[in-house]
Parts: C-alpha cells; sequence; structure tokens
C-alpha cells in the first residue's frame, strides 16, 4: 500500500450538525427545495438551511456495513434533519467524491454505538480515519472510478432488466396456454373441478386453544416460504375433530389470502398432520382434473385478474363463492399431463436462469467493491 499520510475526519471536514433543523411531517409545509434524512430525500418544503455543496452521513436509521452507502452529496438550497451528519470537507486537501467513495467502502460498524437504535454519534464520526493521497491524486483516482463504476452499474441495471424480463416469461406462457385452451377444450368453474375451503374465521383459533405439542396449524408462512415442518401453533386432537372441515391432505392446494395473495403449496405424499389457518384457502381438486395443472391454472388466473382481490392497506382474497366462479379451460387427463409437463420444464429451466442471473448480479457487486479497495489501497494510480 502506497504510504498515504492519515487523518481523522474531524481533522479534514467541518462537521454542520449544529445547523441542522428536524420538522415533523405534520409541520412541513409543502416547497421545492429538498428535505434531506439517514438515506436522502424524505420530502420537498419551503424553506431551506443549507445552499452549498456538502456530504451527508447517516447518523441513524441508516446502514453502515461495506458498500452500504451511508454517504451521498447534497447541493444547492437543501434543509437537513438530525438524523444525517453534515460534513464541509476542506477542499484543499480532501475531495469530496474521495470522502463520500471512501465511506462508502469502509465498514464502519466499529463506530455504531446502540444496540435497539443504532447510531453514528459525532464524535466517533470525528475519529474515522482516512487516507489522504495529494488531492491531484485523489481527483484522478476519483475519475477513474467514475469510469469503472459507471460501467458497472450499466451491467447492473442491464441484469436486473433481465431477471425482470425472466419473471415474466412463465406468466406469458400461462396465459397463451390457458387462452389456447379456452378454444380447444371444455370450459368449466373451479367450483365443479375442485372443493375449495377458506380457513376458520372469527374465534375459531385463539391463542389460548395452542399447545406446545399437537395437530399442526399450517399459517401463510409455510404457504409462503414452502415449509413443511415447521410450526409455531398446534392444537390438542379433540379441537382437530372439532375442526376436521379445515384437516390438510396429501393433493391439496393451500394458497395465501391475505396480505401476500397468491402464494401455492401442493401437500406431498408425506406431510405433518394439521389444519390450515383463517390467512390460507384449501383446494382439493377432483377425478377430472390433476392437482398440477389446476395449481398451474390459478397461477395463470391470479397473475392476470384483481377481482378476487379486496381490501385497502391489507389485501384480502375475495369470498369462496366468486372464487368458484373463475371459468378454467378442462383438457382430458392425457393433454393436462403433457400442458404440465411443458411448464415444469420451462420452470426448472427459469429458475436455473433466475439462479444464474442473480450469481452475475453478485459477482458485479463484488468488482464494485474490489475497484473501491484497490483505489484505496493505491492499487488504481
Amino acid at each position: 500500500m502506497i504510504n498515504w499520510q492519515t487523518k481523522k475526519l474531524g481533522e479534514v471536514c467541518d462537521i454542520l450538525d449544529f445547523l441542522r433543523k428536524p420538522v415533523t411531517a405534520r409541520d412541513r409545509k409543502v416547497g421545492y427545495f429538498p428535505y434531506y434524512g439517514a438515506t436522502g430525500i424524505q420530502d420537498y418544503v419551503d424553506s431551506y438551511i443549507f445552499d452549498e455543496d456538502l456530504v451527508l452521513v447517516g447518523e441513524d436509521g441508516a446502514r453502515w456495513d461495506s458498500g452500504d452507502n451511508t454517504a451521498f452529496a447534497i447541493s444547492g438550497k437543501t434543509w437537513v434533519n438530525n438524523h444525517a451528519h453534515v460534513l464541509r470537507p476542506h477542499r484543499d486537501i480532501l475531495f469530496d467524491q474521495w470522502l463520500i467513495y471512501f465511506l462508502n467502502i469502509s465498514n464502519l460498524s466499529e463506530y455504531i454505538t446502540g444496540t435497539t437504535v443504532k447510531k453514528l454519534n459525532q464524535e466517533k464520526l470525528r475519529s474515522i480515519p482516512i487516507s489522504l493521497p495529494p488531492l491531484a491524486t485523489q481527483q484522478k483516482i476519483v475519475a477513474r472510478l467514475d469510469e469503472l463504476l459507471s460501467n458497472i452499474t450499466q451491467a447492473k441495471q442491464l441484469r436486473q432488466e433481465a431477471i425482470a424480463d425472466t419473471e415474466k416469461i412463465l406468466s406469458q406462457t400461462l396465459r397463451e396456454i390457458f387462452e389456447e385452451g379456452k378454444e380447444k377444450f371444455e370450459i368449466t368453474n373451479l367450483g365443479e373441478v375442485a372443493k375449495l375451503v377458506r380457513g376458520p374465521f372469527g374465534g375459531s383459533l385463539k391463542k389460548e386453544i395452542f399447545v406446545p405439542e399437537g395437530i399442526a396449524v399450517y399459517e401463510q408462512g409455510n404457504v409462503i416460504d414452502s415449509i413443511f415442518d415447521n410450526f409455531r401453533y398446534f392444537i390438542t386432537l379433540e379441537k382437530f375433530e372439532e375442526m376436521k372441515r379445515f384437516e390438510v391432505s396429501a393433493g391439496d392446494i393451500l394458497m395465501s389470502c391475505s396480505g401476500t395473495i397468491g402464494k401455492f403449496i401442493i401437500i406431498p405424499n408425506s406431510f405433518i398432520k394439521g389444519i390450515i389457518n383463517q390467512a390460507l384457502l384449501k383446494i382439493t381438486p377432483k377425478e377430472n382434473i390433476t392437482v398440477d395443472y389446476l395449481k398451474y391454472a390459478l397461477q395463470d388466473y391470479l397473475s392476470q385478474s384483481t377481482t378476487h382481490i379486496k381490501g385497502g392497506a391489507i389485501k384480502n382474497i375475495a369470498s369462496v363463492k366468486e372464487l368458484k366462479e373463475f371459468q378454467i379451460s378442462l383438457p382430458p387427463l392425457p393433454e393436462q399431463y403433457q400442458i404440465v409437463t411443458r411448464l415444469d420444464t420451462l420452470s426448472v429451466k427459469l429458475r436455473e436462469l433466475r439462479q444464474l442471473q442473480a450469481e452475475q448480479l453478485e459477482d458485479l457487486k463484488k468488482l464494485e467493491k474490489a475497484y473501491l479497495r484497490e483505489a484505496f489501497s493505491g492499487e488504481l494510480v
């Protein structure tokens, strides 16, 4: 590593925290000036405190690990609340963007205080050591970093767009298959090919009836995360007998119905005995439809329509009566198996592609950090 001098932030920056003014959301007057907090713009207000180029660093409500981008630049007329430190670098020895890159690549966890509410207080901020090559060298390295990281940012954006496009492929294929099916095969209602049971409402599953061991209660988390062997709540055998209508059986489809809507699991042949709770819908296919074909048909329906959703802040599935009216094409069983095989094959390929794309995106993030580490070790000079 090149032998650059090191100074503490308090020696090379003016800390302007004493000028900050928090304003509650209720008391803010809407305007054109950005109102900054720990992670960026929180609002726009009708007045300003600062009118210059400055660097903000999250004091609380931020993240401080390497790569968390806790530091960022602001410019012009701005207002800053008390959740972000305000730094004015001594620009004869410290380039603003050098400071920002340095803080964002650094793991600042050793300077963070508090347990419940974590905080980078001003005393700790002032004590952070920073490497200081000559100003011209800082500017040269920053220019090179800007070029390299810009290329990585573009590559990451393209990769994220590719991931988004990949997510659409299955739903588009489902749409094509089931639209074509409506022209070729019999059309029926969901209620004709499956039995639907919504989980018990009201006081049927109050916490006081739960026991440490017994018959499992399947919750929404089991469905969303495809968990078949980990349960929080259990009921007695006697309570289970009272609630047999909600019993889970092999081959049932369980669907999430509140908040996160439209996630599915198919209960396997080997499963833990239990009942569903109020946030789940149990769908039991009849003999003329396969469970996998029905699951794909439901996925298509839920991705194309919003008539099954009600509620404001917390979304809920519509009534079982409405869901029973959902129309579904019903090919003969051999064609159902062929369609499922095609969709299963596509699903596996898409899962592999998503994994590869995620790995490539992670590689780009690692490359980004590598360039920053090289910069502050002098290898980009």
